[in-house]
């Protein structure tokens, strides 16, 4: 057995004998999933609705028996303007549609609730969209992508960005680390074995575990939450890969900048989780952000690793509409790996 094949067999046998952590490990990313393609959803569903109409008529019978039947809201009945604000405040409705009549022509106004914005918002999208279908002009809507308009096909792309950044970059520093706490490392770096020998020996395990969680999150992703495969699944997973080892070099690079596993989990939580969620576009795009912030979001990987995700595992488009976000992922992960490994090697 070689010098590299022992390192690997080493550290798999570290890794397989912290059974808690390994565990954690690959339910950590089940857990995320689940979650977000289940419980957190930014679809808005059965909102609550009252009608104040001064004067029936056939319109506002039709407009009525569409809200009815429509499965976004839960029509509460028709009340007096006066009840309004009542109900509002008392928190028993979240909408209210006024109906007036003058000189014959019908006219609406909608009052919302708007301490959930985002509530509000698209609650006034939905009756204006029951409203307006019946004023005789014909509107065709084709929602390409996603026609159910299903939240965990936005939170997937990003969720995978998250799981991957976070556990093959603060894992890979961590037991790095933690081999200098113990003073293995200086046995290491002192022997005749080569740096790069030791890198590859250390990160090859967590690359492996890494591909498990790969293929733990794509079969859930195209089985328990629907996200349509195509042949693109071939290129999600090689660009995966990719980010996995951008992901690996940056763990490499904190370690060599941090002496104690405390240091390391800190330093790893603030650059690699808060710039994950609050910058990534995995939950705000980037686009509605200040434009200083956004081309601060260019340096982080996560940002183009989203990007890619949502046009090959959402879109499902050719591997050539990406190639800026693989020549960017790429280029970060020789710039880092080259910078990481002078690092270790000064250190030698």
């Amino acid at each position: 057995m070689t010098i590299f094949q022992s390192l690997i067999k080493k550290e798999v046998l570290h890794l397989l004998r912290d059974y808690r952590t390994v565990t954690v490990v690959l339910v950590i990313p089940v857990v995320l999933l689940l979650l977000f393609g289940f419980a957190i959803s930014t679809e808005v569903n059965n909102v609550r609705v009252v009608a104040v109409v001064e004067q029936h008529t056939d319109e506002t019978r039709q407009v009525i028996d569409r809200l009815r039947a429509n499965s976004y809201f839960t029509f509460e009945g028709i009340v007096t303007h006066e009840d309004v604000e009542s109900l509002l405040r008392k928190g028993r409705t979240d909408a209210a549609v006024v109906f007036r009549t003058e000189d014959g022509k019908l006219s609406h106004q909608i009052i919302v609730d708007a301490s959930n914005t985002t509530m509000a918002q698209t609650a006034t999208a939905y009756l204006e969209s029951v409203i307006s279908s019946g004023a005789g002009i014909p509107v065709v809507t084709n929602t390409l992508y996603n026609p159910q308009l299903r939240s965990a096909y936005n939170f997937v792309p990003g969720i995978m960005g998250m799981i991957f950044i976070l556990i093959c970059g603060m894992m890979t520093s961590v037991s790095i680390v933690s081999e200098k706490e113990t003073g293995t490392m200086n046995l290491l770096q002192v022997s005749p074995v080569r740096p790069r020998t030791i890198i590859l020996g250390k990160l090859v395990p967590y690359f492996l575990l890494s591909c498990v969680i790969l293929t733990l999150v794509l079969v859930l992703s195209y089985t328990v939450l629907g996200i349509p495969f195509s042949f693109s699944a071939i290129h999600v997973i090689w660009v995966t890969l990719l980010y996995v080892v951008l992901a690996l070099a940056l763990g490499l690079f904190v370690s060599t900048i941090v002496s104690t596993q405390v240091a390391a989990l800190l330093v790893s939580g603030v650059m690699f989780m808060i710039p994950v969620v609050l910058l990534s576009g995995m939950i705000f795009p980037v686009e509605n952000m200040p434009t200083l912030l956004q081309w601060f979001t260019c340096i982080i990987p996560a940002r183009w690793y989203i990007s890619a995700m949502r046009v090959l595992m959402i879109q499902q488009l050719p591997v050539g509409y990406v190639l800026t976000e693989i020549l960017v992922l790429s280029g970060m992960t020789l710039a880092v790996l080259a910078l990481a490994i002078k690092k270790f090697n000064a250190k030698k």
